[in-house]
C-alpha cells in the first residue's frame, strides 16, 4: 500500500538570510498510511506545527518535498488549492476563526468554496454536524451564542464537511474542560472509525495520543527523533522523560514499579494493559 502523504528531506528556514534565521523543521522524513490515525508529539518550538502546515501547502518548503497520493503537491502552485481540500487542518483555537452569522453556514462556508451544489452543501453540512455531536437546532444559531466546546465542534465540523482525505487537528482539546476533552476526542475517534480516513492528532498531552493513534511520530530539534507503534515508544519512556516529554501516568507507575524490584513490563500505556500486566505477576506468584 502507497502512503497517502510523504514528506522527503523537508527542511522549513525561516527568516533566511538574516540574523534570525532558524530552521522550524530539518530534513525531515515522514510517511503516513491511508486510513492511519497518527500522534504528532513535541514540545513547543519541536516542529509540530509548521511540520503540518506544510501537509496541506500552507508553507512551502524552503527544501524537501511533500506528496500526497505519490504527486508533488507543489508541482503546480495552481492545484494547491485543491490539495488543502484534501489534506483539511483543524487549527488550535479554531474557534476564533468562525465569523458567519449561523452555525450553519460557518459549517457550509468549505464545501460552498469548492463550487458544489446547495443539496450536496446541505447534506455534507448535516452529515459533519452529526459527526461531532452539534443537534439540529443548533445549525441556525449563531456560533457566538455556543458555549466553547460547541464553538470548537463547529470548527471541526466546518473542516469534516469538505470531506478531506486526512484531517489533521491541532491540540484539538486546547484549553477545554476535562468533559470537554473526553467529548472532542470520542468524536472524533467514531469520525475515524466510520469514515476510515486518515486522521493526524496533534497534541502536547502523551495521555491523548496513547488513547487514540495507532502510531505515535515524536518530534525534538525540528527533526523525527522517534516512531513507533505506542507499545513501542513507550518502551522507551525513560528516554521519552530525559528529553522533558511527559509518559502516560499508567506508564509512570509501572516504571515506579519496576524500579521497587517488581518484575513488570514499562511498556504498558493504559489502565486495562497495568491491570493485565499486574494480574499476570500475581498468578505467576501464586504459581510459584
Amino acid at each position: 500500500m502507497e502512503p497517502i502523504l510523504r514528506v522527503e528531506n523537508l527542511t522549513h528556514t525561516y527568516s533566511a538570510g538574516t540574523p534570525f534565521e532558524r530552521s522550524a523543521v530539518q530534513e525531515m522524513e515522514l510517511t503516513v498510511m491511508p486510513g492511519e490515525f497518527l500522534g504528532i508529539i513535541g514540545h513547543t518550538g519541536s516542529g509540530k506545527s509548521t511540520l503540518i502546515q506544510h501537509l496541506n501547502g500552507l508553507l512551502k518548503p524552503t527544501e524537501g518535498t511533500v506528496y500526497l497520493d505519490g504527486q508533488d503537491i507543489w508541482a503546480d502552485a495552481k492545484n494547491i488549492r485543491q490539495v488543502r481540500f484534501q489534506v483539511g487542518l483543524v487549527f488550535q483555537y479554531p474557534e476564533y476563526q468562525l465569523f458567519e452569522d449561523t452555525v450553519y453556514k460557518d459549517i457550509a462556508f468549505g464545501p460552498k468554496n469548492m463550487g458544489l451544489d446547495k443539496d450536496e452543501i446541505d447534506r455534507r453540512v448535516r452529515q459533519a454536524a452529526a459527526f461531532v455531536g452539534l443537534r439540529e437546532e443548533l445549525l441556525e444559531k449563531s456560533p457566538f451564542e455556543l458555549s466553547g466546546g460547541q464553538k470548537r465542534r463547529v470548527a471541526i465540523a466546518g473542516v469534516i464537511a469538505m470531506e478531506p482525505k486526512v484531517l489533521i487537528l491541532d491540540e484539538p482539546t486546547a484549553g477545554l474542560d476535562p468533559r470537554g476533552r473526553e467529548n472532542i476526542l470520542r468524536q472524533i475517534r467514531q469520525y475515524h472509525k466510520e469514515k476510515g480516513n486518515t486522521v493526524i492528532l496533534v497534541s502536547h498531552s502523551m495521555e491523548e495520543i496513547a488513547q487514540n493513534v495507532d502510531r505515535i511520530v515524536v518530534l525534538k530539534g525540528a527533526r523525527n527523533y522517534m516512531e513507533g507503534t505506542p507499545r513501542q515508544v513507550f518502551s522507551r519512556a525513560e528516554e521519552l522523560e530525559a528529553i522533558g516529554l511527559d509518559v502516560p501516568q499508567v506508564t509512570r507507575i509501572a516504571m515506579a514499579l519496576r524500579r521497587r524490584g517488581v518484575d513488570i513490563d514499562t511498556a504498558v500505556y493504559t489502565v486495562e494493559e497495568l491491570k493485565e500486566a499486574l494480574l499476570r505477576l500475581k498468578g505467576g506468584g501464586a504459581d510459584a
